[in-house]
């Protein structure tokens, strides 16, 4: 009889980058790489596990900017291109790599992944991913949950409630036009929680939602069960605590298993070491030297020589870490199950994108976990947080802290001194698109309102919810990429604006709202500009 659950939970999440006015757009690589080394690796990974009869339980969020993308015919004639490059590199890799053993291996086995891909991506789902994870939620293994429209930080946009509910509300239906179901869950972007945004989550008909840790263990009242179950909100909103030390034990590059010294570094890749002439039809067009995905060694150490990679190596280790993960987590559920009126419950969330991409072992490790705890022990079950409610209905009421994951645990990754200048500007265009939607309420969803008009107040909120994504201050405050985010932040509130002024002013260009259009094409076919209708809270669309 099992006597605890184990709930891992996988943020799926990419920012909106489409750039059709440019042949080869570098950070449209960032697409390419999370198809290839990440979310065709996990497909494959669960498609073996059903074909093999394996229980097993995975919550996924599968973010609207990264379902659009994912979906857009555009990008996906542009990953075919990626990967047919990838693809003509590793048969040039095997050829220079035919007499010198430490590598040629590791060439074909590239080749054979870059093969699979493509056969994974083109033959077995005809481009459309998202129709893969579908398929694994129709079965019952995935619950695929909700996020908000472009993942913006709530804790900061909440100063105006208008802002926090669109993202919210768009977000939702987005996921309904997308799977055919309200979302049981719902992956607050950063795990950014505020007080009181849990009533917009049960407006639109939202059951649950994650925070970090330390924002279910200051709560109030304290929570009885620590993160180890699930409290609801005022509102009836359950909120799940991430388990810290099953989180940090695979995330850490330092102190959990990623950092091995028998798995793949990321850090040193072909595209880096080899000759410029040789390696220059796989790099930026510009000759900017740049990731291929060929990586030939493994992490070897606190060192500047790094010796060839050994995929059976790498496989063993890969086992030993998931019966060492399962052998912890059953330890945690014996000594919880003796405090506990109910089953625990661990919670353990991570971006997806650690999985195949920055740990390429880690599908593997996802296969070897779910295997292992289906069939080596009998104390702790794979479970989804959906399926934990419809087990234990009845749970504490206390509001969770304000809170969110990353550096400090509050907002100070989304809001310093580098990223501070940005939220003056959302704010007032958030008041502004408020004003918009009022002007022109009494014939938003009527004929009357005139079609031009209707298509710029939807683009005025597409830019919008673009400029609001958490992920260009995330990256500010990284410093990677520093003028990409800057770049987009400015556009999207520069093109805001112009929509603004031309609705007033009745005088759009159509030409260039055309091009705009075209550009950041997310949100299509939805009534963008609805979702600031004054004074209607989700129940009342």
């Amino acid at each position: 009889m099992y006597k605890g659950y184990l709930s891992l939970v996988l943020h799926t999440h990419l920012p909106f980058v489409r750039h059709p006015e440019e042949d080869y757009f570098l950070e449209e690589n960032w697409l390419y790489e999370a198809i290839t080394e990440t979310y065709i690796p996990l497909i494959n990974v669960f498609e073996h596990l059903v074909a093999d009869g394996v229980d097993f339980r995975i919550t996924m969020s599968l973010t609207p900017p990264l379902v659009s993308m994912l979906r857009d015919p555009f990008l996906q004639n542009r990953y075919i291109r990626h990967i047919d490059r990838l693809i003509d590199l590793a048969r040039k890799e095997m050829d220079r790599t035919g007499y010198d053993a430490r590598y040629h291996g590791l060439a074909l086995m590239y080749h054979r992944k870059f093969l699979e891909a493509r056969e994974t991506f083109v033959d077995r789902y005809k481009k459309d991913l998202v129709k893969a994870f579908k398929k694994f939620q129709d079965l019952g293994f995935v619950e695929i949950i909700g996020s908000c429209a472009t993942h913006g930080f709530l804790p900061i946009l909440g100063v105006n409630e208008k802002a926090a509910r669109a993202q919210i509300n768009l977000g939702v239906d987005h996921y309904k036009k997308t799977f055919g179901r309200t979302p049981k869950g719902f992956w607050l972007p950063e795990c950014g929680y505020y007080p009181g945004v849990d009533k917009i989550l049960k407006e639109a008909g939202v059951r649950y939602f994650f925070v970090d840790s330390h924002g279910i263990m200051n709560a109030d009242p304290a929570p009885k069960f620590g993160v180890y179950a699930p409290i609801y909100c005022p509102s009836g909103v359950a909120a799940f605590g991430r388990d810290w030390e099953s989180s940090k034990q695979v995330w850490s590059s330092k102190e959990g298993y990623p950092g091995d010294v028998d798995y793949r570094e990321y850090y040193k890749d072909i595209g880096f070491e080899l000759d410029h002439e040789y390696i220059k039809p796989y790099i930026h067009p510009n000759g900017l030297r740049i990731n291929t995905g060929m990586k030939y060694w493994r992490i070897t150490g606190k060192t500047e020589h790094k010796e060839p990679y050994v995929p059976d190596w790498a496989r063993e280790k890969a086992a030993m870490h998931a019966g060492n993960f399962m052998f912890n987590r059953e330890k945690q559920i014996e000594h919880l199950s003796h405090h506990m009126d109910r089953k625990p419950i661990i919670i353990a969330p991570y971006d997806a994108e650690l999985f195949g991409h920055w740990w390429f072992e880690g599908p593997m490790w996802i296969d070897f976990l779910a295997r292992k705890i289906a069939y080596d022990q009998k104390t702790v079950k794979l479970t989804t947080p959906g399926e934990y409610l419809e087990e234990y209905p009845v749970n504490q009421v206390a509001v969770p802290s304000g809170s969110s994951w990353g550096y400090k645990g509050y907002s100070e990754q989304w809001l310093s001194g580098g990223t501070d200048w940005i939220y003056k500007h959302l704010h007032e265009a958030e008041e502004r698109m408020g004003e918009l939607a009022k002007k022109f309420a009494a014939n938003i969803n009527k004929p009357a309102l005139n079609k031009l008009r209707s298509r710029a107040l939807d683009q005025a909120v597409r830019e919008l919810v673009l400029a609001e994504s958490s992920d260009w201050a995330f990256i500010i405050k990284t410093g990677t990429m520093v003028p990409y985010a800057n770049k987009r932040t400015c556009l999207h509130i520069n093109r805001f604006t112009k929509l603004y002024e031309d609705l007033l002013n009745n005088s759009i260009e159509e030409e260039w709202l055309k091009e705009v259009e075209s550009r950041d094409n997310i949100f299509r076919g939805m009534n963008c500009a609805s979702y600031y209708l004054p004074e209607v809270s989700y129940a009342g669309r």
